[in-house]
């Protein structure tokens, strides 16, 4: 057991990108982009020439029973898109072992994951699903070389709150937050396939007030892509350039001649989705909140309309800092109360 807690594995399982880590220091949370391609080994393979001190996330790639996969920016090039509509348990397996691959784990690992709660059946059907998966042993050809590990535990909960976790480690640090632990707090995690919308009262789950709905960042990125001749919805190229600041938003699809200057109706755009998100969140928010949370890349990109916006609510909103890595960064930490926890056993 001794070596256990450095071998905990916190995955957000984002439709843009799969944000993973094994600490809980904010600025060591990776990015893997989404994109997960199955191929021949022969062509997974192309890649093993190439010298071992090459960027790993552009040439993520690995074999696994009998399968070869690309996985992120290597899997886009291959023309895998992001998934958007599929289950997150699709691909999951693919995505831990190429992030364990990506630290270098081996041996004994623990894994803490999140799943949205579109309803209590489906988070248990899914969460059991997964669970399956992951646990045991496996063994991999992660670029080249033999991997062995076995996933001795997996923890799995809803998608978003980890944020929770991450922002009640910062109030303990003195950031001058409110306790999260004595209030009605909701958490409201925009990501790019769901909105989660998480009621947690003193710390407590609420199970029946707390849902996931299939809104997100994607629709956005669909509006901005009807803007542009060409333009793709799931290109990761776009993604990129919506979410850079102002002034520096440009981007060209395939084919087009020069580049559009997305600044020129993104700020129409964000007007009109940030009420959408207002409408449905208020229309969600249960009476009792006096708090909320917003986390998740949307969170971010957001967050300053839909604070705006909810003011005459006199909803104290927070945003979880950074939002992109709180969910993996809080996940993390619950991995670590769990290893120190005297009841914790792996059998």
């Amino acid at each position: 057991m001794s070596g256990l807690g450095n071998n905990i594995l916190s995955i957000d399982l984002g439709r843009t990108s799969t944000k993973t880590c094994i600490s809980r220091e904010p600025d060591n949370v990776t990015f893997v982009p989404s994109n997960v391609k199955q191929m021949p080994m022969e062509q997974a393979r192309g890649g093993v020439f190439e010298a071992r001190d090459t960027d790993p996330l552009m040439d993520l790639w690995l074999e696994y029973q009998g399968y070869g996969y690309a996985v992120g920016q290597l899997a886009a090039d291959f023309g895998a898109n992001l998934g958007v509509g599929q289950s997150k348990v699709e691909a999951a397996l693919i995505k831990v072992l190429a992030s364990v691959g990506y630290f270098n784990l081996k041996g004994d690992i623990l894994i803490v994951m999140g799943l949205p709660y579109l309803s209590q059946e489906q988070f248990e059907k899914e969460k059991a699903q997964l669970i399956s998966q992951l646990s045991g042993p496996h063994i991999m050809n992660f670029r080249g070389e033999s991997v062995e590990l076995n996933i001795a535990k997996v923890w799995v909960m809803p998608e978003g709150y980890g944020s929770l976790l991450w922002s009640e480690a910062q109030h303990k640090q003195g950031s001058g937050d409110p306790d999260f632990t004595q209030l009605s707090v909701a958490l409201v995690d925009i990501g790019h396939q769901t909105i989660d919308y998480l009621m947690v009262d003193n710390f407590r789950f609420a199970r029946g007030a707390s849902k996931s709905e299939d809104f997100g960042m994607n629709k956005f990125y669909e509006l901005v892509a009807k803007e542009i001749e060409g333009a793709d919805s799931q290109s990761l190229a776009l993604i990129s350039a919506v979410n850079k600041p102002k002034g520096d938003r440009f981007y060209r699809p395939r084919g087009a001649s020069k580049p559009s200057n997305l600044d020129d109706f993104l700020p129409a755009l964000i007007e009109v989705f940030s009420r959408e998100i207002c409408d449905r969140v208020l229309a969600w928010l249960p009476e009792r909140v006096t708090d909320m949370i917003l986390t998740g890349g949307g969170g971010e990109f957001f967050c300053k309309d839909v604070q705006r916006l909810l003011k005459d609510a006199k909803i104290n909103t927070h945003l979880a800092a950074p939002s992109r890595q709180a969910n993996a960064l809080g996940q993390y930490i619950y991995g670590e109360a769990q290893v120190s926890s005297k009841s914790f056993s792996i059998s």
